[in-house]
C-alpha cells in the first residue's frame, strides 16, 4: 500500500511537470515519465536510474536520422578534445610495442622535449606506477600520462644503450592538436596541404600553411581532403572564404524549425586567383564536403577523386547537467547551387546507412565510371561557368579516379589488422635510428636512395606466420610487396622526420594526387 502511494505521488509530480507542453507532447511526456517512475519504483530488480535515462535517450535517437546521437560525459570529452585544438598532458607521440610505450616523437617545444625525452625512449613508469609489462590498456596509460596543466608526472624511462633507468619530472602543459597533416611543395610552384579534420585551430593553421607555401614559390594548390571526416562548420566556411570573392555564398542550412542561414565569403581571401585542385574520396564528409561543394559550385576549383560520403545534417549540441551531450539534427547543409549534401537514408535504419559504402563498392561506383548514373532531376548548374554538377548526396568530382582494389591485398590487410607491420617498423627504426640518420642526413637523400631491407620484410613475414597470417600463394605475396614497401618507407620517414615526409612518399603512388598533378601541369 505504501509503495502504491509513493508511485502515485511520483506520477502526479511527473504529470505536473509535463503541463508546459502542447497536448500531444504532454501525452507523450506523461507516458515516458510514468514508465520511468514505474520501473524505478516497483520493478522486481534494482535498476540504475541514470542508465535507464541514457537507454531511453538512445532509444529515441536511434529511430531518427543516422547522426543524432547521445554521448556519456567521458565520450563527450574524448569526442570534443581533438576538435578543440589542444589537450593537457606530457606531449609525446607514442605507440605500444608489445606491452611497452615507446616514444615516436616528443612534441616540439613540449614539456617532454624540454626535459630531454627523445624518440625511442620507453616510458615504463608514471608516478610510481609501472605501466610496462602489466597488460595495462592504452586508454589507462593515456589517462595516467594526461592531467591538468601544471601538475607533475614523474616518469621512469628506459633508453637504448643506457643501463640504468632514467627519471624525468615533466610538468604537464597544454599540447596542441594539429588538424593539418601535411604542408609541403609537391612540385616547383605547386603547393600541397592535407587537412585531416576541421577543428577550432584549423583556419589559423591553414593560413600559416598557405604563407609557408607562398614563401616557397607556390602558384597553384592541391587541397587534400581525402578521408577528412569533417568537424566545425565555421572552420570550413573560413577556409572556403580564402578562395572566393566577397559575398559569394559558401553554404546554407535550413530545417523544419530552423530558418535558412547563409554563410558568405567576407572578401578578404588570400588565394582568389591561383589554380586549385581539391582531392576527395568516399570518406570525405561534412565540413570537407562544404568546402568542396562551395569551390566546385563557384567554378573555383577542379574536384578530383570519388563521390564523397554525403554527410549533410546539422547537429545542435545539447549539453546535459552531468557533462553528457545530445547531438540533435536540426537542419540540412546545401551547397551554393542548392544541392543537398546529405545522402538518402531511412529513419531508424542505421545498419543500412552504414552499409552504403559497401553497396557503392559492390555496385562498381568506386571502381568504374561507367557504373555511375544520375537522374535528370539531380542535375544542377555551377554558378559562373554553368557546368553540370550532380546532387543526390555527397559531392561528385569533376574528374573521377577509380579505387584500385588490387594493390591492397587480403594478406596485407591481415598483417595490418594484427599490427604486424607497425610493430616491426617501430622495432626497425628503434634499432637503426642513429645509423639511418647518419646515412640519410636529409629527407631528400632518404627519399631518393633508401630501399626497404629484405631483413625487415623477412621479419614481417615470419611474425605474420606466428600469428597465422599467411599469403594464399606466392602470387599474393609478390603482389603485396610493392605497396607494403611503400608503406614501410613512409612510416620510417614519419618516425625519422614528421608527417610532411610521410605524405611526400605516399603521395608519389597516390592515384588521386597524381591525377591532380597531371591537371595542374596542363
Amino acid at each position: 500500500m505504501k509503495r502504491t502511494l509513493i508511485l502515485s505521488a511520483l506520477i502526479a509530480v511527473a504529470l505536473q511537470a509535463s503541463a508546459q507542453f502542447s497536448k500531444p507532447q504532454e501525452e507523450a511526456m506523461r507516458k515516458l515519465q510514468m514508465a520511468q517512475v514505474a520501473i524505478s519504483s516497483i520493478y522486481v530488480d534494482e535498476v540504475d536510474d541514470n542508465k535507464l535515462a541514457e537507454d531511453a535517450i538512445r532509444g529515441m535517437l536511434e529511430k531518427l536520422d543516422p547522426h543524432s546521437s547521445y554521448t556519456t560525459p567521458k565520450e563527450t570529452k574524448q569526442m570534443t578534445e581533438p576538435l578543440n585544438g589542444s589537450f593537457e598532458g606530457i606531449g609525446v607521440q607514442f605507440n605500444m610495442v608489445e606491452d611497452t610505450l615507446m616514444v615516436i616523437q616528443p612534441v616540439t617545444n613540449g614539456p617532454s622535449e624540454k626535459v630531454g625525452i627523445i624518440a625511442g625512449d620507453r616510458i615504463v613508469g608514471v608516478n610510481d606506477t609501472t605501466i610496462a609489462g602489466v597488460k595495462m590498456s592504452k586508454e589507462e596509460i593515456m589517462r595516467r600520462l594526461r592531467g591538468p596543466k601544471g601538475t607533475l608526472a614523474r616518469l621512469k624511462v628506459v633508453r637504448q644503450g643506457i643501463r640504468d633507468t632514467l627519471r624525468f619530472d615533466v610538468v604537464r602543459d597544454k599540447i596542441p592538436v594539429h588538424s593539418i597533416d601535411a604542408t609541403y611543395m609537391i612540385r616547383p610552384t605547386i603547393g600541397y596541404i592535407r587537412v585531416g579534420s576541421f577543428g577550432a585551430t584549423t583556419y589559423t593553421e591553414f593560413l600559416e600553411s598557405m604563407e609557408t607555401l607562398r614563401q616557397q614559390g607556390m602558384e597553384s594548390l592541391i587541397l587534400d581532403l581525402q578521408e577528412n571526416g569533417g568537424g566545425y562548420l565555421q572552420a570550413a566556411a573560413e577556409m572556403a572564404g580564402e578562395f572566393l570573392s566577397q559575398g559569394d555564398l559558401i553554404v546554407y542550412t535550413e530545417g523544419r524549425r530552423v530558418p535558412r542561414q547563409e554563410y558568405h565569403a567576407p572578401g578578404n581571401g588570400h588565394f582568389t586567383e591561383g589554380r586549385v585542385v581539391v582531392l576527395v574520396d568516399q570518406f570525405s564528409a561534412s565540413a570537407a564536403e562544404i568546402v568542396t561543394g562551395a569551390l566546385q559550385d563557384h567554378d573555383r576549383a577542379t574536384v578530383v577523386g570519388r563521390r564523397t560520403f554525403g554527410k549533410g545534417l546539422v547537429q545542435r549540441p545539447i549539453d546535459l547537467p552531468d557533462g553528457s551531450m545530445i547531438r540533435l539534427t536540426v537542419a540540412h547543409y546545401y551547397t551554393p547551387s542548392g544541392r543537398c549534401i546529405q545522402k538518402p537514408y531511412e529513419k531508424g535504419n542505421k545498419r543500412g546507412y552504414d552499409h552504403d559504402l559497401v553497396d557503392r563498392l559492390n555496385s562498381g561506383e568506386l571502381t568504374n565510371a561507367d557504373s555511375i548514373h544520375f537522374a535528370d532531376s539531380l542535375k544542377f548548374q555551377t554558378l559562373k561557368k554553368h557546368r553540370t554538377v550532380y546532387g543526390g548526396g555527397g559531392i561528385t568530382p569533376d574528374v573521377f579516379v577509380p579505387l584500385d582494389t588490387t594493390r591492397y591485398t587480403r594478406y596485407h590487410r591481415e598483417l595490418a589488422a594484427k599490427s604486424v607491420i607497425i610493430q616491426q617498423n617501430l622495432r626497425y627504426v628503434d634499432q637503426h635510428r642513429k645509423e639511418l640518420k647518419k646515412v640519410y642526413p636529409s629527407f631528400e637523400k632518404y627519399k631518393q636512395e633508401f630501399e626497404i631491407p629484405q631483413e625487415l620484410i623477412d621479419k614481417i613475414i615470419a611474425e605474420g606466420e606466428k600469428q597465422n597470417v599467411k599469403p594464399r600463394d606466392d602470387a599474393e605475396r609478390d603482389k603485396t610487396m610493392p605497396y607494403l614497401k611503400l608503406q614501410l618507407k613512409a612510416l620510417i620517414a614519419r618516425d625519422l622526420w614528421d608527417m610532411n615526409e610521410y605524405f611526400s612518399i605516399f603521395n608519389e603512388e597516390n592515384d588521386i594526387v597524381q591525377k591532380a598533378l597531371q591537371i595542374l601541369s596542363l
